[in-house]
């Protein structure tokens, strides 16, 4: 399955996602912005690569829509919900992130642990 988490700037919502869930056995997942300043902005690519796309607040599904209109049509996108209040890897936003993800995820198991993806995620750093 291939999972694309989306926020505005790239830089804490969606990269904590990517590395939180990345390690999933059978999962491959990335991450993206909508603005125009974001890290790795989203892309029809990126789109058309995703079989789920979470995005973290409405207004990231309303730019998704504007910008690729019809190239939507065959994605599902999923609001989170998750307001920009939270920095990269902050413990509670991984237990959102986890929580909100697991209706719509195939999990085998339980969800991924923090810890390890903290502890994966050593090679990349995200700085606002």
């Amino acid at each position: 399955m291939r999972i694309l988490f989306v926020c505005s700037r790239n830089q804490w919502r969606s990269p904590t996602a990517e590395a939180v869930f990345r390690k999933h056995p059978g999962w491959q997942v990335k991450s993206a912005g909508t603005a125009a300043g974001a890290r790795r902005k989203v892309t029809l690519e990126l789109l058309s690569w995703a079989d789920i796309i979470f995005v973290m607040e409405k207004k990231h599904k309303q730019r998704l829509h504007e910008k690729f209109g019809t190239a939507l049509n065959a994605r599902k996108v999923v609001v989170l919900f998750i307001p920009d209040n939270y920095r990269y890897m902050d413990p509670e936003l991984i237990e959102i992130l986890k929580d909100s993800v697991k209706p719509y995820l195939p999990f085998s198991g339980n969800p991924p642990r923090a810890a390890a993806a903290v502890q994966n995620n050593d090679e990349e750093k995200y700085n606002d």
